[in-house]
């Protein structure tokens, strides 16, 4: 996501970029095509709201600067209620098309496996960054990269569904169009079943881990086991709770629990477990999901898994411009500098992008100022955190500078939200206005 966006952005700069892309001729864990932009855990950018949400005033903000992720992710929307979900397939393959026909972009297909000594790079390599580039800049760097674990949703067939205990509806039936009402699959579980599936859920065999591996979980992206050893009714109030949803098969009888599944593409023949990402092996996976009712014969096209991911301690080495500090003609982008989040990474290869091309047209352009989506997250990463505890961040409206005069409290949260995001809008055109610049030499990503 990030490199894709940084190559877009600084090409329309009117900068010459060579993406370098080490896929299909050397793999992932996670991805499964060569294609750039490929989605591989859940298929939603989250909330699409501008006014009241941190991360719908990121799409906005990525909207107005002229995203092709952004693009992309419109053309191929699907019904999601108030968020942004894509048919992923199709969304990536228009952002490699989109790319590969741009006449100032380049892709090749090699893997880039030491830090260049000369030129303009942008490092995107996200959570997955090879061995050697990973060995690379841990030796450049001169301490270990920091390090947690990211866990991976299982999808299913539709057909597979039983839909005379499962139904389509959305929380509290959100969505202007029927199809957004009905956006999501739902399971229900009565306390009894819901116990059961507890005791399985904690009985399984899980992936473990090599010894010495001590990193820890990402707490927007935990396994569902992580969750219930917490407490046992820690699903049942994340993503398990029942509120909001009227069972039409007995609609006087409120679930205990409630297992969604949201569409996973365009047909609408695959459906993703909603917050059901897991480290249990493969046969216990499936025989605990079968426990879901309606799940009883489901077909799994993809199961979940569990994997190591890697970042940066942004604060200590990248200045704020996102350049790192020992070889300033390096910026990094994207996951691998401790945002989380398919938007939150793109954003920051949108800022990468539009900051080395301003380099090297000869401009000083500072980065967006705090009060904006982009500008708290760039903060947050290069000197808002402490770097002792540096740890992944969403974007949130806890990263941005107070509106002075605004009251606290639950009752004014809705007008604060809306104060953070009006004036995050002004400062964001205003900063865009700053960004443009004419072209240059080439630009060169990996």
């Amino acid at each position: 996501m990030a490199g894709s966006e940084a190559a877009w952005q600084a090409a329309n700069q009117g900068m010459r970029v060579v993406i370098h892309e080490m896929r299909p001729k050397v793999g992932t864990f996670a991805h499964k095509t060569g294609n750039l932009g490929e989605m591989v855990c859940s298929n939603s950018f989250r909330s699409d709201d501008s006014e009241q949400n941190a991360v719908g005033l990121l799409h906005w903000e990525m909207r107005a600067a002229g995203s092709l992720i952004m693009q992309c992710a419109q053309r191929h929307r699907l019904p999601a209620g108030g968020a942004l979900a894509v048919d992923r397939d199709p969304f990536a393959e228009s952002v490699t098309a989109a790319l590969l026909a741009h006449p100032l972009i380049s892709v090749s297909y090699d893997e880039i496996t030491a830090l260049p000594d000369d030129g303009r790079w942008i490092i995107a390599t996200g959570p997955l960054t090879s061995s050697a580039l990973g060995a690379a800049i841990q030796a450049e760097t001169g301490a270990e990269a920091l390090a947690f674990f990211d866990a991976i949703a299982p999808i299913l067939y539709h057909e597979s569904i039983d839909m005379s205990k499962a139904w389509m509806q959305s929380r509290y039936d959100k969505g202007e169009t029927e199809a957004e009402r009905t956006a999501y699959l739902n399971c229900p579980m009565d306390k009894a079943q819901y116990d059961a599936f507890i005791d399985a859920l904690m009985a399984a065999e899980k992936t473990e881990f090599h010894e010495g591996e001590t990193a820890g979980y990402f707490d927007g992206c935990l396994p569902i086991e992580v969750m219930a050893e917490r407490g046992r009714e820690t699903l049942r109030h994340g993503p398990m709770k029942p509120v909001g949803l009227t069972n039409p098969h007995q609609p006087d009888v409120k679930p205990h629990a409630v297992v969604q599944l949201r569409r996973d593409n365009a047909l609408g023949t695959l459906y993703n477990i909603v917050g059901f990402q897991t480290k249990m092996k493969y046969g216990a996976q499936a025989d605990v999901l079968r426990m879901i009712p309606g799940l009883e014969q489901a077909r799994f096209a993809r199961l979940g898994g569990i994997h190591r991911n890697t970042f940066l301690n942004s604060p200590t080495l990248l200045d704020d411009r996102m350049r790192l500090k020992s070889r300033p003609h390096i910026r990094f982008a994207g996951q691998i500098t401790g945002v989380e989040g398919y938007v939150e990474s793109a954003a920051m290869g949108l800022l990468a992008g539009r900051l080395a091309a301003a380099e090297h047209g000869g401009r000083d352009l500072p980065a967006p100022p705090g009060t904006t989506a982009t500008g708290a997250l760039v903060t947050h990463i290069t000197g808002g955190a402490d770097a002792r505890s540096f740890q992944p961040m969403n974007v949130n409206f806890g990263l941005f500078p107070p509106v002075e005069g605004l009251k606290g409290g639950r009752r004014g949260r809705k007008d604060r939200y809306k104060a953070y995001t009006d004036r995050a809008k002004t400062d964001w055109l205003a900063w865009l206005e700053t960004a443009a610049l004419d072209a240059g030499a080439p630009l060169t990503l990996q």
